[in-house]
């Protein structure tokens, strides 16, 4: 089986994907980025670490340690230009994709060209740990009721509007009003933020759809334990994901945390 490669950001999904190919017996190499990675995430694995600007030593270390295949997987927060200090690779690499830096999904999609054109074959997280990928329909006891399926229909419709501009991934509506819109502060920020706007009666809905036209190995929209505390604390109903396009990572943890909360968790079909 050939080597793989896992650019680790932050969060758990490295964690899961490394977990995943230890319990397969893949061999693994973990290239870890300064600032970004949890010093954890490499413990016991072959690694090495690098500045995110650091694109030339990046795919050195990679040749080096014979990956043939490359997973990203994990946020890692976008520097200004002035922290990136790219090297002479980094900043060929920018001068490439100009414009497209300024999107997520257009600066992802460049990543993995810049991959492939190094001889590695890029693969998503899912298909390393295949558990990952949301099911379509609810994945505890509790169902969304017809008045949540309202404001899921409705936060589908605004992320699909935001993701064709490469903006965000994730909503949340509440009683057909938009409380607030993922950007660059990530789902985290978006939820707190709408902690403080919900209005009086039925809780809102976190919905998390892939964009439109996205680069499906690389960023895909993910939750884990802590995204359902945060949507409870902020007194939604639940949370809508896109089946087959978002990742839940620690099924098992999710579901019984959103059970305890009285929230649904739901896959659902989005029509491009």
């Amino acid at each position: 089986m050939t080597r793989l490669g896992v650019l680790a950001g932050g969060g758990q999904l490295p964690v899961r994907v490394i977990e995943a190919c230890r319990a397969s017996g893949r061999d693994v190499f973990v290239l870890a980025f300064e600032g970004h990675t949890d010093p954890s995430t490499v413990t016991g694995t072959h690694h090495a670490w690098v500045r995110l600007g650091a694109v030339g030593e990046a795919l050195r270390h990679l040749h080096d340690a014979g990956v043939s295949e490359v997973v990203m997987a994990g946020p890692v927060r976008r520097p200004s230009f002035e922290d990136l200090r790219p090297d002479w690779r980094g900043a060929m690499f920018l001068a490439k994709v100009g414009v497209r830096a300024f999107g997520d999904d257009g600066l992802l999609s460049a990543v993995v060209k810049e991959l492939e054109a190094e001889g590695f074959r890029v693969i998503g997280a899912d298909d390393v740990f295949e558990s990952l990928r949301t099911p379509l329909g609810p994945c505890g006891v509790i169902a969304p009721d017809e008045a949540a399926h309202v404001d899921i229909a409705r936060g589908i419709a605004v992320v699909s509007a935001i993701g064709r501009l490469d903006v965000g991934q994730a909503a949340v509506v509440q009683q057909g009003v938009v409380l607030g819109v993922e950007a660059i502060e990530g789902t985290d920020a978006l939820l707190d933020r709408c902690a403080t706007l919900r209005r009086p009666g039925t809780g809102g809905v976190l919905v998390k759809i892939s964009k439109p036209g996205q680069e499906r190995r690389v960023d895909l929209p993910s939750i884990g334990p802590d995204t359902v505390t945060r949507a409870s604390a902020a007194g939604l109903r639940g949370i809508a994901l896109e089946a087959g396009g978002t990742l839940i990572i620690d099924r098992p943890a999710v579901v019984r945390a959103a059970d305890a909360a009285g929230m649904f968790v739901v896959g659902v079909k989005v029509d491009e």
